[in-house]
């Protein structure tokens, strides 16, 4: 499977929103991470389907991260609102097929998170299109990788097969997209590494070339 960076709006410049992520799609980008953050299931708050809807003109693909309790609730709105990609987290709901099921039929990609301490035998019970790896805790941008997330990652590609698309969430710059790769990761978070940057088109550039990202 071809690999792409998602870069994340949770480092971008609010009042400057629409126009950085025009300058990453001009540089490359096809992809677009919105974390979305409740207050319960992690402490922070940040968007809703209207940031989402806000950027449904751009022509990226809008890969929606539900980091929120009972995300069933919400799929449609997200779903409506232009999202094209939704994950939801393992630990959210005691309904994860239905609610896969349920993002699926709205027409979006179902994807499945765990955090990283959740046991990975999960994703053998599910139908899924993306299954999201956090290489750190949900909830706050900036923190650094956790190296066992590697290991993480080869054993979720051998349980997800080669048709799904791993994409990591957490720490992912130049030094860690690599070897995160290498172990089987397709989609790659990048919030501070690109939106964090002076030149976030350029920074996106430079790291779709570091690890041969189309």
């Amino acid at each position: 499977m071809r690999r792409r960076i998602a870069p994340s709006i949770l480092a971008a410049d609010f009042g400057r929103l629409r126009e950085q992520v025009q300058e990453v799609l001009g540089a490359g980008a096809t992809v677009i991470h919105v974390d979305v953050m409740d207050g319960h299931f992690v402490p922070p708050i940040t968007m809703g389907p209207n940031a989402v809807a806000a950027l449904r003109d751009l022509g990226a693909h809008l890969d929606v991260h539900l980091m929120i309790e009972r995300p069933e609730r919400q799929v449609a709105a997200f779903a409506e609102a232009g999202a094209g990609t939704i994950t939801i987290h393992a630990e959210a709901t005691p309904h994860i097929d239905f609610t896969l099921e349920h993002i699926r039929e709205a027409g979006c990609r179902p994807s499945l998170a765990v955090n990283p301490s959740t046991p990975l035998g999960v994703y053998a019970e599910v139908q899924i299109d993306q299954a999201l790896c956090m290489t750190v805790n949900p909830g706050w941008g900036g923190q650094e990788f956790i190296p066992r997330s590697l290991d993480r990652i080869r054993r979720l590609r051998r349980l997800v097969g080669d048709d799904v698309d791993i994409e990591v969430d957490g720490g992912i710059d130049a030094e860690t997209a690599g070897p995160c790769a290498e172990a089987g990761a397709t989609v790659f978070v990048a919030g501070t590494a690109v939106f964090g940057a002076a030149d976030p088109g350029r920074a996106f550039a430079e790291l779709a070339t570091k690890i041969g990202c189309s």
